[in-house]
């Protein structure tokens, strides 16, 4: 096609539109139609002779458009069915003007055409109160208005952020949205070409619209949600709120047996149509999956309504959108319509692995909105007595449940991975008060024995569903010291052993996810603070074993190179022995007070107390506790929880030369700064707290941070008093268990700090600190 300069056209256009607006006729309108369309079709035509684009965006026709599309609606809200014709090619005509064209694009806005479209759009969402199975219907005609719609402001947003900002505050992501999901709900085609919807060639042009109403408009989406202020933001422009949401979440339904398909034979040999209408279900849900997971990660709203809607689906019309989400991840299978010869079995393979990904994607949006602090009390419904944490929780740990006996049952078989992934990652995300712990623990959920079983703690288990368990377990143990139920269920499900089996801690496997490892040490190091079974299970190697769990937890922190790691499993130590060594040390003031389950239960429990404390007197592991020491100065409580062990290892038999020798020994990395450990992502009160005042935060070895915070006279909220009188009870009782050169190297370094503190004016001095020097230097002075 030859190209023609398309001004006269336009000029004809212009005076065709003052005609209506003083005559408004059916044969002025039938002139605009016409005209419209030879215009349109060349702009089609591209050519450096010949720039129509540039003169005529430069011209009044973007201002005619707006106004002959506004007229053309004759007041309603949707065009009358005989001017469908006109609204067709006026929109054609925008949007070949607009298309790859940036100034025209912009001649557009400012004439108003997108806004015009926005409105015109709306009208045909307002016929649609409420999410529907069925079809909205629509001629073809107005099948074409709203399919090239959508086109025209697809092609004007391309690249082009002014009129993305402009779709954006209109709110047009959500009426695109709206009027597609009730134009094109996947498999609402499956009727076609039987006796009561025959396949036609007015059907198939029906359906190739409303498939390609569909197609645009989540390519409009797309350029929608890529809009950004400023070139440099990270973050895109929020498009859509939960309104989207009973819209949106209906296509998963779509995809859950049993099908009840009546696909005639007639549709299957038209491949062309039937690939088409296959192709577009499944990029509708794909879509669709991916906007609620990004939903779900980055707008708190979206978590909240959620929830919420789980328990009442009114929140979203009626539409139970986060249950047909958990359903789908569940029930969702491949759909039947991928089995036909025109679909290669390459394409559905691909298809294949894309709905997995699908489901991925929205175990991410599950679990985010189980993680949205505000959800707790929603998710965890206590409604029931008979039913604790009500219909999710029942559901999640159903599927833990299901995935462990089924596995037990036929290890051969394959089983769902990603539902104990989801359901653990969940309710770990859910777990984190006493009360939810204990429940899940409890009858008649009583989880433990499951989340400790083989098929989700064996070596061979994929490391991600290990994440989910040993992080649900961590969550869970963090509340152990509050409710005996939690240690005692754990106890008996074998909780540190089948961990330390797990494979988790071992060398070889330090390329594994460090989270995972941390977790681990997480679950014990609460676990072992709570009672003595649990430490003595960390302690006392298992027959058959080469390494206790505490070996393995220890021979990782010494070979890794993460912080976290180091200083997360030396304060599993620092547990083991203030558990096991409390009752029998001196006075002592802690940071937490031990538990009421720390006592010895039984003489057997206590005989292997024993042979546990004279495991933990070794060289290496005072070294360690020194060294930990040594590292921790921009922690407190790491400070003190140093010190208490020390002095619980030094009031053991033969115990103070091990450690007098270990606080004097240089730390593998001589005090570096990078060494200083950092405070891991633990929740719990136990956890340090950086305090941002300037101290001393590195040390040769642990004699030299002990001096480093008796010194700390100037600045008490540093090193709270009650830590450095902490520090002299140890300085007493290492000099009564140690003796030798060593100890006077001790001693010299610290004396002439204490006689500092001692001699400090009155008004700084604190009765506990002096008390807790004067006992040191008086002890010095006897011997």
């Amino acid at each position: 096609m030859a190209p023609q300069d398309l001004t006269p056209l336009q000029a004809r256009l212009d005076d065709l539109l003052a005609t209506l607006k003083a005559t408004d006729s059916d044969e002025s309108w039938k002139e605009a139609e016409e005209t419209a369309n030879n215009i349109a079709n060349g702009l089609r035509v591209r050519d450096n002779e010949v720039e129509n684009h540039t003169t005529l965006g430069k011209s009044t026709l973007p201002q005619t458009l707006t106004t002959l599309l506004t007229l053309s609606l004759r007041g309603s809200s949707i065009p009358p069915e005989a001017n469908t014709g006109p609204v067709f090619q006026i929109l054609r005509v925008a949007a070949n003007l607009c298309l790859d064209h940036d100034p025209n694009r912009g001649y557009l806005l400012d004439a108003g055409f997108p806004q015009v479209i926005v409105a015109l759009l709306e009208g045909y969402a307002d016929k649609v109160p409420a999410p529907t199975e069925s079809p909205l219907s629509l001629s073809i005609a107005h099948l074409r208005i709203v399919r090239t719609s959508i086109g025209v402001l697809l092609n004007a947003s391309i690249g082009y952020d002014a009129v993305k900002f402009r779709l954006i505050s209109l709110e047009s992501a959500l009426t695109i949205l709206k009027l597609s999901s009730s134009i094109y709900p996947p498999m609402s085609w499956h009727d076609l070409g039987t006796p009561s919807n025959p396949l036609t060639e007015a059907s198939e042009e029906e359906w190739s619209l409303r498939s390609g109403v569909a197609n645009w408009a989540w390519r409009t989406i797309s350029e929608l949600k890529d809009a950004k202020d400023d070139p440099k933001d990270e973050a895109p422009r929020q498009i859509l709120n939960v309104d989207v949401l009973p819209w949106v979440t209906p296509v998963l339904s779509c995809f859950l047996p049993p099908y009840s398909l009546r696909i005639d034979p007639s549709l299957r040999e038209d491949a062309n149509l039937y690939t088409n209408l296959v192709q577009t279900d499944f990029d509708v849900l794909e879509e669709t999956c991916i906007l609620l997971e990004s939903l779900s990660l980055d707008v708190e709203d979206i978590r909240l309504a959620l929830a919420r809607g789980y328990c009442f689906p009114a929140e979203h019309l009626g539409v139970p959108c986060f249950k047909t989400m958990v359903d789908f991840i569940e029930r969702g299978t491949y759909s039947p319509t991928w089995d036909h010869p025109a679909i290669p079995q390459e394409e559905r393979a691909r298809k294949q692995k894309t709905f997995d990904i699908c489901k991925a994607a929205l175990i991410k949006s599950v679990v985010e909105v189980a993680g949205e602090e505000k959800n707790e009390e929603v998710l965890w419904d206590d409604s029931d007595e008979a039913s604790p944490g009500g219909d999710f929780v029942g559901t999640m740990v159903r599927w833990i449940k299901e995935y462990v006996s089924d596995t037990e049952n036929n290890p051969s078989a394959t089983h769902r991975d990603d539902l104990v992934i989801c359901a653990s990652l969940s309710l770990g995300n859910l777990a984190r008060r006493e009360k939810t712990s204990t429940a899940l623990l409890s009858p008649p959920l009583s989880l433990a024995p499951f989340l400790s079983s083989a098929p989700v703690l064996a070596k061979s288990t994929d490391i991600k569903l290990k994440h989910g368990v040993v992080g649900l377990l961590k969550h869970v143990a963090q509340s152990s010291t509050l409710s005996p139920i939690i240690p005692d269920s754990l106890e008996n499900a074998e909780v540190v052993r089948r961990i330390a089996e797990s494979g988790i801690w071992d060398e070889g496997s330090d390329n594994m996810a460090i989270v995972v490892q941390l977790n681990g040490i997480g679950v014990v190091k609460h676990l072992c603070n709570a009672s003595v079974a649990h430490a003595l299970a960390l302690a006392i190697r298992h027959e058959g074993d080469a390494q206790s769990p505490l070996e393995r937890i220890l021979s990782l922190a010494n070979r890794t190179e993460s912080v976290p790691i180091k200083s997360e499993g030396i304060r599993v130590l620092v547990n083991v022995v203030r558990t096991l060594l409390l009752k029998k040390a001196p006075t002592i003031l802690p940071e937490e007070a031990p538990s009421s389950q720390g006592g010895y239960t039984t003489e057997a429990q206590a005989n292997q107390t024993q042979r546990a404390i004279a495991g933990l007197l070794t060289d290496s592991n005072a070294k360690a506790l020194a060294w930990f020491l040594a590292r921790s100065g921009k922690f407190p409580i790491l400070i003190n929880e140093g010190v208490v062990a020390l002095n619980l290892l030094c009031s053991q038999k033969d115990g103070g030369p091990i450690v007098l020798d270990a606080i004097l020994t240089q730390a593998p990395d001589g005090g570096a700064a990078d060494a200083t450990p950092l405070s891991p992502a633990d929740s719990t009160a136990s956890s340090p707290t950086l305090v941002n005042k300037p101290r001393p935060t590195v040390a040769r070895h642990a004699l030299e941070m002990l001096v480093n915070v008796l010194r700390n006279t100037e600045n008490q909220a540093v090193y709270p008093v009650e830590i450095r009188a902490n520090v002299c009870t140890f300085l007493v009782q290492l000099s009564r268990n140690a003796s030798g050169p060593k100890l006077t190297q001790v001693q010299d370094a610290v004396k002439p700090v204490l006689e500092r503190l001692k001699e400090t004016k009155p008004v700084e001095r604190d009765e506990l600190i002096v008390s807790a020097v004067t006992k040191v230097l008086d002890l010095w002075k006897e011997s």
